[in-house]
């Protein structure tokens, strides 16, 4: 009976109906079903509240990591440790980024000083016991914040009873209309001007993301100030080594929106306070911005066009250094959540720079879960022939120095940026922080 019971709740999880703008799936935008998550009658002898998993985070992992994945696989966040021994990078490429980096620890030399790059350090380090993920031990706290790090957890950001929900007329509240589906793909309810919410219904708010008055048993009342708007393209956990996967961001502060720095903020309370953490964010890129990010194809090339090597679907807009566009409209953000290459515009009036330009939401293959690697002032290199390649500890003499592989082979490396070729930037790109500030 057991086996009938997961065999069932397998094939729903991961039964996908398109009709109408909607997609049916698991939690179809708020709350899933509850056994699910929860065991009735034989609660984990670790677990509380009747969770199947140890905890919260493990109760996510158990349908968010799957063992034995080869590449990657729909809603999965999380590699598991079997599917990337020592030499292999993690698998997943959600926009997000792969919790599997928490797990990867690298050491190298730079200029004779043996250094360690910390698994943990590669972002955001839920507590998840059953799968070996730990809190972070280098801090008590979220960095510039007070939040603490042991209570860290899936639902610490997402609401997994999803309570949060659109309404027709674009607001976000928690209660009233029913949820009839996600709000979060470019063919959800809403999100085209082809199938709109149905007035007196909702769909639920982007990842289930907690918004204003949010708490749970773990971390308590979080404070989120409101709830930020996204659209993703309906497939989004897949490799870039062609075309990107573009999310569109949106930001505005109506209708129980928040802007996404201001959520972030909740607990990095001090990046956004006066001092050394500052970088501007919530603010519309001024004119000279939004001209070099839209010109700027590589080192190489700061006057626009195709990037190197003619990628389809690379340039102007990347997904390395996404912005954030000024609008709350799920309509327009819709039309450019992308996987085709059909829209890759630049930044226009009103756009702006967020923690999510540079960061990735979960983990990512560098430090602070950059989009890119920032500790090197290069970020490609040239084999003998100068041809352009990512550096590795297998890459031969021309990219040995730790400074420059970072202890990665090269196919981790190109994991990192989510397979795109070197050959897409050119030989000795400089730091993509030069994707709006064109300094080399």
């Amino acid at each position: 009976m057991k086996l009938k019971f997961w065999l069932a709740l397998i094939t729903f999880t991961l039964f996908v109906i398109g009709s109408g703008g909607m997609a049916l799936a698991f939690h179809d935008g708020g709350v899933a079903e509850c056994g699910g998550c929860h065991s009735m009658h034989s609660p984990n002898s670790a677990g509380t509240m009747l969770l199947i998993g140890g905890d919260q985070s493990s109760t996510c992992l158990s349908c968010h990591m799957h063992a034995g994945d080869t590449g990657p696989s729909s809603y999965h966040v999380a590699t598991a440790d079997a599917d990337m021994p020592a030499g292999k990078a993690p698998i997943q490429r959600s926009p997000g980024g792969d919790f599997g980096w928490l797990k990867k620890t690298y050491n190298f030399t730079v200029r004779s000083t043996a250094t360690t790059e910390l698994g943990q350090s590669h972002g955001h380090n839920i507590v998840a016991a059953d799968y070996g993920y730990v809190a972070d031990s280098s801090s008590n706290t979220a960095p510039g914040g007070t939040f603490p790090s042991a209570n860290l957890a899936c639902n610490s950001c997402h609401d997994p009873h999803g309570k949060y929900r659109r309404l027709s007329n674009g607001t976000i509240v928690t209660a009233g209309a029913p949820i009839i589906a996600s709000g979060s793909y470019n063919n959800s309810f809403g999100n085209s001007s082809a199938s709109p919410i149905p007035a007196g219904q909702a769909v639920g708010a982007y990842r289930l993301l907690g918004g204003s008055g949010y708490s749970n048993t773990v971390s308590g009342t979080i404070g989120y100030p409101g709830v930020p708007a996204a659209v993703a393209p309906s497939t989004y956990n897949r490799t870039e080594a062609t075309q990107q996967t573009r999310v569109a961001y949106g930001t505005a502060t109506t209708g129980g929106h928040q802007t996404w720095a201001n959520w972030c903020a909740t607990c990095h309370t001090k990046m956004h306070s006066t001092g050394n953490y500052v970088h501007p964010v919530d603010v519309p890129m001024s004119s000279t911005i939004r001209t070099n990010y839209t010109n700027y194809v590589n080192s190489s090339n700061t006057t626009g066009g195709v990037f190197a090597g003619d990628q389809a679907g690379m340039g102007p807009f990347s997904t390395l250094n996404p912005f954030m566009e000024n609008t709350t409209d799920y309509t327009v953000l819709g039309s450019h959540a992308k996987i085709d290459g059909t829209y890759l515009n630049g930044p226009v009036a009103g756009d702006q720079v967020s923690c999510l330009s540079c960061h990735r939401a979960h983990a990512s293959g560098w430090p602070e879960a950059l989009r890119w690697n920032a500790e090197y002032e290069i970020i490609s290199w040239a084999d003998a022939a100068n041809n352009p390649i990512w550096a590795g500890i297998d890459g031969g003499s021309t990219v040995s120095a730790g400074e420059r592989n970072r202890g990665r082979t090269q196919a981790e490396t190109l994991a990192a940026y989510y397979d795109r070729p070197a050959k897409v930037f050119g030989a000795y790109q400089r730091s993509l922080c030069n994707k709006c500030h064109a300094k080399d």
